[in-house]
This record gives C-alpha cells, structure tokens and sequence, in this order.
C-alpha cells in the first residue's frame, strides 16, 4: 500500500504518493489472465470523514467496499446511494463522482475479453450503470468474491487471493474472442482512420461491427474510439500540470475547441474546471497505474499478445 511515499517493487514514491491518512496500491493480474482482468486497484481512507473524489470514464470494474462508510457515486445525472458492498461498475462515458466515508475499496478492471467471459448479458446493458455484482453474474460469486478479499490484508496478498479467484472462475473464451482482442488493439493505437480503417481491417460490415462493440464494451466503436483519444490527450494535460497546455492533445482534433467539445461529452465541464475538483485519488492512479500497468486509466490500456485457448487460437 502507498502511504506517505512508501514504495512499491519498481515504482518511484513519487508515482504513488499520498498525503497522510490516504493510501492507493496497483497490482498487474497473473500473465495468464492479463487479457481478461487489467488490474488490481486498492484505495484506503482512514477515519469516516466524508470525502468527494472524481474519476474518469472507462471500462467495466468489479469493486468490494470493506469496512467502508456509506458511498455514493454520481453518473451523468443518476446516484446510486448507497451502493453495495460488491458492485459491478459497468462501462462508462461520463467521469463519475464519488462521496465515501472511510474504509477500503478494492477494485478489477475487466476488459471485454474478460466480460465475455464472466457475463452472460451484453455489456450495454450495464453501461453507465452501477449493479450490485449479484444481478449480472450470480450471489454466490459476488459472496465468494467478498469472502476472499475480507481474508487479506487488503494489501499485499489481494494480488495472490485474485489471481486464484479469477484463475478459477473465468469462462471458456468467447467465440468473437479473436475479434474483440483486436478491436481492443485498434481502439487505443491511436487509428489515423478510425471507424471506416476498423471495419476494413476486421473485414465485417458496419452493423456487425457494432453488434460486436456493443456486446462486449458496452458502446459502439465511434464512441469507444473518442473515449479514447479525448483520455489520451487529456492524460497528458494533466501530466503535463498546469496551466494546461493545449499544444499536448492529438493531432486528429481540428483545433483546442473540439477537444472542448469532447470534454463536456466526457467530463460534464472543462479540463479547467474538472482538475479544480476534488481529484487526489484520481492524480495519484493515473501515475501509479501507468507506472504499474503501463496505461494511465484503464480505457488505455493495452492487452499484452497473448495465446487464447485451443478452440479460438490468436489470430
């Protein structure tokens, strides 16, 4: 856990850093499950005072409050308070804000592959939407799940306690699975001719395409794809601190007012007005997750070529 700049194996204090009191730890899934889970999330606050944090649109996570106070959590204009103690955060495209108390949240990133794997319904189901884990999966894994995450130290062994949880639950690969592992690519390589250069290189007509995306990310391509380059550009502006720099977003936008445009879809404001936010967690996990994980927010974030099993091979 990263408290006050203790330091993770291989990642600087400064990469984590937390004022006292707080506390965020990253951790990389086992290689053998990496394409479907992400990573590893722990963000800790000591005492039950209330506390407001905004995080930043993305793709589905599985998160377990322990010990937690009341949290609320606010989507475009529906809260869900309180939410329960094993929840299914489904894909997102508006930055969420959160009301805690205290206590400990542990959190997974599941990526398509990994959706398609443990949910039986499509992901637009639950997109922009907070469920208990109970509705789109089953009671006994979301108990399960709780069970084994209360026996850690909500430290160190998450990593080993998850690795086996979802070592032993993740369903067979999909059938679409070689197909969603490369739109996964595309969406955040930056594709100099988005929509039309995918359909083309995935040889499937436009409204396949979008069954496809919206199936197992939860939103079709275009916007998967301008989710994408506006957390891009704006992941660098806010590396890059303030004042904000303009000059960092990408080329493809035609001038500083498109990406303007794009941050009223994305964050309800602008970048000024979003980083003036309470936004301490959000700082401190796009340093550590890119240090850990190698993409700032998991809407970035790379799958590693890996071999799938027997029935569908890698293309």
């Amino acid at each position: 856990m990263i408290e006050g700049g203790t330091e993770l194996p291989a990642v600087s204090p400064r990469a984590c850093a937390m004022p006292p009191g707080l506390a965020i730890r990253y951790d990389r899934p086992a290689d053998d499950i990496a394409d479907s889970i992400t990573g590893y999330h722990v963000y800790s606050a000591q005492g039950s005072a209330e506390r407001v944090d905004w995080f930043l649109p993305g793709t589905a996570n599985i998160r377990i409050a322990l010990d937690a106070g009341v949290i609320a959590v606010t989507i475009r204009r529906r809260t869900y308070s309180p939410i329960p103690a094993v929840t299914l955060f489904g894909p997102t495209s508006q930055a969420m804000r959160a009301v805690t108390h205290g206590g400990t949240m542990i959190g997974i990133g599941v990526s398509a592959l990994g959706w398609s794997r443990l949910f039986a319904k499509s992901a637009s189901t639950y997109r922009d939407r907070i469920v208990p884990l109970a509705e789109a999966a089953d009671a006994e894994l979301a108990d399960a799940l709780f069970a084994a995450l209360s026996a850690t130290d909500r430290d160190h062994q998450v990593k080993a306690a998850l690795d086996a949880f979802f070592r032993a639950r993740l369903g067979p690969y999909h059938a679409d699975a070689p197909l969603i592992r490369r739109l996964m690519g595309m969406i955040v390589d930056e594709p100099a001719d988005p929509l039309a250069g995918i359909a083309a290189e995935l040889n499937l007509p436009a409204h396949t395409l979008r069954r496809l995306s919206t199936r197992h990310f939860g939103f079709p391509p275009k916007l998967l794809l301008l989710r994408a380059r506006f957390l891009r550009s704006l992941t660098r502006l806010l590396a890059a601190g303030e004042p904000l720099d303009y000059s960092k977003i990408a080329p493809s936008y035609f001038d500083a007012s498109h990406f303007l445009r794009d941050a009223r879809a994305f964050l309800g404001t602008t970048p000024k007005r979003f980083v003036a936010q309470p936004t301490i967690f959000l700082q401190a996990s796009l340093r550590a997750r890119e240090a850990v994980l190698g993409a700032p927010t998991q809407a970035l974030h790379a799958i590693a070529p890996a071999t799938l099993d027997a029935e569908h091979p890698a293309p």
